[in-house]
């Protein structure tokens, strides 16, 4: 069994693990890099983008070269190799945990229980859910499911497909050292710029296949593609317009427009103007279509990676 076919297998036991079993409730890997990464935050910290960008290149460095020596340690064994994968995969794929979160919020709003979904929106995204209404809540869970199928699915296959094991277990490092320090508080404008520019580039790719498999998955993909390719780059954000543009075509609904973060306000473009606004029943087809995305996303990225596989081989093969 070769590396490349290891890598295929353990693709698919991974993705099969999360769908069936989500994220582990202690211990996840990913917690674990996030503690190490804040105790390390803590003592670094300066206000300089020079230093938040040597703590960026060292967490992530240290979890690619990890990954590296896993897989030198395995050797050829492909057995060994599958396992690796598929433990990686396992850890960085999110999409499971995702709409099973969308779901809980989704069922309180069907039930006019108001107060328990303002209390479970947090665990989802970071706006202020004290005065959203059951609209403003399921259109704040879509946008979420759209951008996170993107974030913790799509471009994590991805980098899986360019990259193998290692390329996994760094995107999924550079995108949760930007949910720490990325954003723009105080403390971490200078610190995180770094981190929130490397997850930009790192999204770029999945962002993009996340809204052609979202346009392929559509009911009316002629519609679907219709809004993202002319709301898609509207969004402040280089890579959340183009998931959520297309989830939004693909619905059918209206997305965007005034977000409440606390204290800070933003106004953002709006995405499908001409369509309906978002109703509860729209969280479920949300997270249908999150799912269709994910599956697409997993053929497409290890297809393609034994593809080129195949042909560099072949290709070897004629000199």
């Amino acid at each position: 069994m070769n590396r490349t076919v290891a890598f295929a297998l353990g693709g698919v036991a991974g993705y099969l693990a999360d769908a069936a079993f989500a994220d582990p409730r202690r211990g996840h890997p990913v917690a674990v890099f996030g503690t190490a990464a804040g105790r390390l935050e803590r003592r670094l910290w300066r206000d300089r983008r020079s230093v938040g960008a040597a703590y960026t290149a060292a967490c992530v460095g240290a979890v690619a070269a990890g990954a590296v020596l896993a897989e030198r340690a395995l050797g050829r064994s492909g057995a060994g190799q599958a396992a690796l994968a598929a433990a990686a995969t396992w850890t960085v794929l999110g999409g499971t945990s995702l709409t099973r979160e969308a779901r809980t919020i989704g069922r309180s709003l069907q039930a006019h229980d108001l107060t328990a979904a303002r209390e479970r929106l947090p665990h989802l995204c970071g706006r202020d859910p004290s005065t959203l209404d059951e609209r403003q809540i399921a259109r704040a869970v879509v946008e979420s499911v759209a951008e996170n199928t993107a974030d913790a699915v799509v471009n994590a296959l991805a980098w899986g497909a360019l990259a193998g094991t290692p390329g996994l277990l760094a995107f999924r490092a550079v995108n949760t050292l930007d949910a720490m320090v990325g954003h723009r508080s105080p403390r971490h404008l200078r610190f995180g710029w770094a981190s929130a520019r490397l997850d930009d580039v790192a999204g770029w790719p999945g962002a993009r296949l996340t809204a052609l498999l979202a346009v392929a998955a559509a009911p009316e993909p002629a519609t679907a593609w219709r809004i993202w390719r002319r709301d898609g780059s509207a969004h402040p954000s280089p890579n959340a317009g183009q998931a959520e543009s297309a989830f939004a075509g693909a619905l059918g609904v209206r997305l965007g427009g005034t977000l409440n973060y606390g204290a800070r306000v933003e106004h953002r473009p709006v995405l499908g103007a001409e369509l309906r606004p978002v109703a509860v029943d729209d969280i479920e087809r949300a997270c249908v279509l999150s799912r269709r995305v994910g599956g697409l996303a997993l053929a497409v990225t290890l297809g393609g990676r034994m593809l080129w596989a195949w042909r560099r081989s072949a290709g070897r093969g004629r000199v």
